[in-house]
């Protein structure tokens, strides 16, 4: 018998959406939007219906796995846990604990998906991952300019006068944001899209600007310098709630405007245009994470940071800088969940360079890798470099539900489950600020797969803190909502009502008090000097450029963009797409018609760092040499196209420069 049951999308996704789960005989059949859900409201992306095929694939890891003479062999699971655990006890006797890397990302949003940082932990710290591939960058820079990184609630863009959707693209990736942009604008707000790629929501906006890649903070800063020249800034604003406003005079009276044009290959009489839309207010601005992907891309954010404050859109209805809303990722437990205080060393590498600090790694080296959420070997930055260290070390544990390229290369695979088969809550902290509850659907999982906190558990109890982890579910649930407990917010109410609203500013910064040192907005940075960093705005530009290295972009002539992919979370879907899977490399109209290419044609694009071969795909009104190649695709079908990337870290040391890549193209 069929039943529907109300349910939660795992993915760490914009929308983070409220499901209809169909579960007939102990099966999910189908997954449908919530038409209940506050703000998804019964409709879902591709990528969540995926969700079903990927709980029923075939090609599901169903048995622990232990490489042996280069093959797998199927082990059980006490076998591998008994042998897991005796190595984590050698390496801690022998080398200490931070001879363990713990190489984590966010495949899932469960807030129970954390207890691996409270395993390692209790083992005594190991060594950490800092920063983030996707958006660490902005967040570090909007904590410069505002103490936090908040956005406005949804609904608030019924406000706004004009949008500006700088370098994001929500009919791809926030799906229920496109559908509001396409109601405002028939309501009668000006949308604008600043972006290299015509894409699809450009094709909805009453302008698109194309801007050269990496060059958004130059125009930031250009945009600003009109809006002074012809008085349109808010001096109420600026005089009463911001500091170091005469810093950013200095600095924007260092550049002319036709330099500005010239670097960002954006016209004059558009940039003057953006000026009068800032200041005939409210005026809201979107950004994408893409934006910051840059050396320089901290930066970039600040700069229009700094072009929302002067135009004066922050904290009134229908303006903001939004970027990101991790207020609502704040209103949990996360350190009753994680146990900080427990560990007794730690060590940290960076996300983008963890691959070459485990090769150069003393005093201890590393001596093994536990990979929890994540497929590092396609979706690190310079892939070459990442299967080598990860192939480097003693003992490589992998936990995972497919043979991904990681898994491929692991000692031990330890097969975990899907959102369907446990319980646990999901949010987001990009657009909406409402927390999803997701029930247990499926009582028996396939073959002898498990949970990552029984993992967890069973280990933790083979190296003596098995205490630490004897909880139920519903107690671990409860750890985490404690700070919310004064608030009304139970877990029995999120399980009554599948989704409930967390108590988040819906227009931030509307007192205008901010959380920076000097409490008003900062044009210069207090925290950032007090992090070593010069706090002051630059003109900064990406490492690889004409303008940075003119040798370099004479030899690699065209931008590489690696923007999300339509069907897939990342990495994950890959192998359940059907049809004939080839990596689509899409070019501006200009290197066609230069090289002569056409639709279909096969393709090298390379640099010095690696390469990959594909299928052109031409895109008639992308910003003129410019290439996108979608991220997260397989090496079985063509990938990774991080082969191509630098690991280099962005001027505030806590975002990739996964966007900082030039590279050339040829004919096969």
């Amino acid at each position: 018998m069929a039943t529907v049951v109300k349910a939660a999308c795992p993915l760490n996704c914009w929308d983070s959406c409220g499901f209809h789960v169909t579960v007939e005989n102990g099966r999910v059949t189908k997954v449908e939007g919530d038409p209940d859900h506050p703000i998804t409201k019964g409709k879902i992306c591709g990528r969540g219906r995926m969700l079903e095929t990927r709980t029923n694939s075939p090609e599901r890891l169903l048995y622990p796995l232990k490489k042996v003479n280069g093959q797998f062999q199927q082990i059980s699971w006490e076998q591998a846990l008994a042998e897991i655990a005796a190595k984590f006890t050698k390496i801690k006797e022998k080398y200490g604990t931070t001879a363990v890397l713990h190489s984590h990302d966010y495949a899932n949003n469960g807030i129970l998906k954390n207890l691996d940082q409270r395993f390692f932990n209790c083992y005594g710290g190991v060594t950490e991952l800092y920063g983030s591939l996707c958006w660490g960058a902005g967040i570090e820079a909007q904590k410069w300019d505002f103490g936090n990184a908040l956005s406005h609630e949804p609904n608030d863009i019924y406000n706004s006068k004009s949008i500006i959707i700088w370098g994001r693209n929500a009919a791809r990736t926030n799906m229920h944001f496109y559908e509001k942009l396409l109601e405002v604008k028939k309501l009668g707000a000006k949308l604008i899209v600043i972006d290299p790629l015509f894409n699809a929501t450009a094709k909805i906006a009453d302008e698109h600007i194309t801007i050269k890649p990496g060059m958004d903070g130059i125009l930031a800063a250009g945009i600003i310098k009109e809006i002074l020249r012809l008085g349109l800034e808010d001096r109420t604003f600026i005089e009463r709630s911001t500091y170091g406003f005469a810093d950013l005079e200095k600095l924007i009276n260092s550049i002319s405007l036709e330099k500005v044009s010239e670097m960002a290959e954006v016209p004059v009489e558009v940039i003057t245009n953006l000026a009068y839309v800032y200041a005939e207010k409210p005026t809201a601005t979107f950004m994408g994470l893409g934006l910051q992907r840059y050396q320089n891309g901290g930066n970039t954010i600040r700069l229009i940071d700094a072009l929302v404050a002067v135009s004066g859109n922050i904290g009134i209805p229908g303006g903001g800088a939004n970027y990101a809303n991790i207020q609502v990722g704040q209103s949990f437990a996360f350190e009753e969940l994680t146990l900080p205080n427990r560990r007794k060393n730690h060590r940290l590498f960076s996300i983008m360079k963890q691959a070459e600090d485990v090769l150069t790694a003393k005093n201890p080296e590393i001596k093994m890798i536990v990979v929890t959420c994540g497929n590092p070997l396609t979706q690190v930055p310079d892939s070459t470099v990442v299967e080598k260290a990860f192939s480097s070390v003693e003992t490589l544990v992998v936990i995972e539900q497919f043979m991904t390229d990681t898994a491929k290369i692991a000692d031990y695979i330890l097969p975990t489950t899907t959102a369907f088969e446990e319980e646990d809550f999901y949010y987001s902290s990009m657009y909406h600020h409402y927390v999803n509850y997701g029930p247990k659907l499926v009582q028996e999982t396939p073959g002898e797969v498990k949970p990552d906190l029984w993992i967890w558990t069973q280990l933790a109890q083979q190296l003596g803190f098995g205490e630490d982890f004897n909880f139920t579910r519903d107690e671990w649930l409860n750890m985490t909502l404690k700070p919310l407990k004064e608030k009304g917010f139970t877990l029995e109410k999120l399980k009554e009502n599948s989704t409930l609203e967390l108590p988040a500013a819906k227009i931030p910064w509307q007192d205008k008090r901010f959380a920076t040192p000097s409490g008003k907005f900062e044009f210069t940075s207090q925290l950032g000097q007090q992090k070593g960093f010069p706090g002051e705005l630059t003109l900064a530009l990406p490492d690889e450029s004409k303008w940075s290295m003119p040798e370099l972009a004479a030899k690699y002539p065209y931008s590489l963009l690696t923007i999300h992919p339509m069907r897939s979370n990342h990495s994950q879907n890959y192998h359940l797409l059907s049809g004939n899977i080839k990596l689509k490399v899409e070019i501006a109209q200009n290197i066609a018609d230069d090289q002569g290419l056409q639709n279909g044609d096969q393709v090298r694009v390379w640099n010095d760092r690696g390469e990959v071969k594909g299928f052109v795909s031409i895109l008639s009104a992308a910003h003129p040499n410019t290439i996108n190649i979608d991220e997260g695709i397989w090496r079985r079908f063509g990938g990774p196209v991080n082969n191509l990337t630098s690991s280099r870290e962005s001027d505030n040391r806590l975002g990739s420069t996964l966007y900082d890549c030039l590279v050339n193209l040829e004919k096969l």
